[in-house]
């Protein structure tokens, strides 16, 4: 019997392209359920009652939630296409640190460049720019975090890079010029056809973190 795959997830979430470009780079054929985050469907409720959060990727039936959780549940199940983590039990461990940072780190340092104003904002960017300055360190010279193979770290960042211009827009910086051994890999990463694909416009999201704003009293 084939596998059956949903997945439910809301459109603009970096957590969510996660998986999204897993299942890709594993050429898994799934459902997709589009959900409504301030509007929880009873589906999400049940599957994810913890945390009532997307992604939540439900395999014959089983949810698994958390998007890094749910990545490894991935490259576990379906572990003969396009190993996403490192063979060697000290390099997994590695991925798995960086992931983790990303996750902890980059997410809430992001959230305070674009829903802040004023001092407060300027001590987010502080933040954001000391975080990305750490990430280019553990980048140094290689292609990707991994080396010179797309892995685990890189699958978690890229979708941030779908936000940058929101982020850059709001904070009132330039990505690039902040930030550039991180720019320089996500448009390497962007050269596969996968992540290309899976990313979304930076202008789309742009205009939905200034709808996010304007619910949130900044504009």
């Amino acid at each position: 019997m084939a596998d059956e795959v949903v997945l439910l997830d809301f459109w603009p979430s970096m957590f969510g392209m996660r998986v999204r470009i897993a299942l890709a780079e594993k050429g898994i054929k799934y459902e997709y359920k589009e959900q409504d985050i301030f509007n929880k469907s009873p589906l999400l409720l049940e599957m994810n009652p913890i945390h009532k959060k997307i992604p939540v990727l439900i395999h014959n039936g089983k949810p698994v939630c958390e998007s890094l959780i749910i990545v490894q549940y991935i490259d576990e199940v379906w572990k003969d296409k396009c190993p996403l983590l490192p063979t060697d039990p000290y390099q997994r461990a590695h991925s798995r640190f960086w992931a983790d940072f990303v996750d902890k780190k980059v997410y809430e340092v992001s959230r305070k460049v674009w829903t802040t104003k004023g001092e407060e904002k300027e001590v987010g960017k502080k933040e954001f720019f000391e975080i990305f300055e750490i990430l280019g360190g553990e980048l140094g010279d290689k292609h990707y975090f991994g080396g010179e193979i797309f892995g685990f770290v890189d699958l978690s960042l890229i979708p941030f890079y779908s936000w940058f211009y929101a982020i850059e827009t709001f904070g009132e910086f330039n990505m690039e010029a902040k930030c550039p051994k991180i720019v320089a890999r996500a448009k390497r990463c962007l050269q596969k056809e996968i992540v290309a694909k899976t990313l979304l416009d930076q202008k789309k999201v742009y205009e939905f973190v200034g709808q996010m704003r304007k619910r949130f009293g900044l504009e």
